[in-house]
């Protein structure tokens, strides 16, 4: 089963959150993301939040269509995405996908990226990104990884989120590298693309994050 948040980020960064959906989807809205689930015809599974950016009208239509509603106060230690998340992970999704966790104020986006990092889902190995409507992120711990070739999403960047990631080799890129240490702060790997169908990469120690772009929002 694949969970799909949908946070309170800006509307306009979100995809089409209906090419998203199938049978095997399952959806859960952060604040506002609630929101924007039933406006996009897709029902939640759960809501989180403190809910205070929705207006009374808004929040009586989520109350009386979204079955189970987790309200909390403002003043809390962890982040609305984070309280979903944690209750997503003990779900035991096969994969999870994050929407609305990207533009808009720079320390959610950061905070959101961090979330990836949490230990309990890196050890976990469940694929989790966060997607907007020109990027798809995710991070992963060192061993060996392959990409498909992506057109919506040509560009692929490496970044180091340890001190630094050793023995980085990709092998089907435009710009291959073979066993290199790249360290935090490094942008070496911003920006290269797959010359063929696939391709992989492989590392033996650190944690990089991965990003797909496209220089379209269409």
């Amino acid at each position: 089963m694949e969970f799909c948040i949908v946070a309170g980020g800006p509307e306009r960064y979100l995809p089409d959150l209906k090419k998203f959906n199938n049978a095997n989807v399952k959806w859960v809205g952060v604040d506002r993301g609630v929101f924007t689930l039933l406006e996009n015809g897709l029902e939640a599974e759960g809501a989180f939040g403190d809910f205070d950016s929705v207006s009374s009208a808004e929040w009586s239509l989520i109350t009386d269509r979204v079955e189970k509603v987790n309200t909390y106060k403002p003043e809390k230690d962890e982040s609305d995405l984070e309280l979903a998340l944690n209750w997503v992970l003990g779900q035991n999704p096969d994969s999870i996908k994050i929407f609305g966790a990207t533009g808009g104020r720079l320390d959610h986006f950061m905070g959101n990226v961090q979330l990836l990092m949490q230990p309990t889902l890196m050890e976990s190995g469940i694929k989790s990104e966060l997607i907007d409507v020109q990027n798809r992120l995710w991070v992963v711990k060192a061993g060996e990884h392959e990409v498909i070739e992506l057109p919506s999403h040509q560009y692929i960047s490496f970044v180091p989120m340890t001190g630094s990631v050793e023995d980085l080799t990709l092998t089907g890129f435009k710009y291959p590298l073979k066993n290199r240490n790249i360290f935090r702060g490094s942008t070496l790997c911003i920006s290269n693309e797959l010359i063929q169908s696939s391709g992989t990469f492989s590392f033996t120690n650190g944690i990089l994050m991965v990003v797909r772009s496209s220089d379209s929002t269409s």
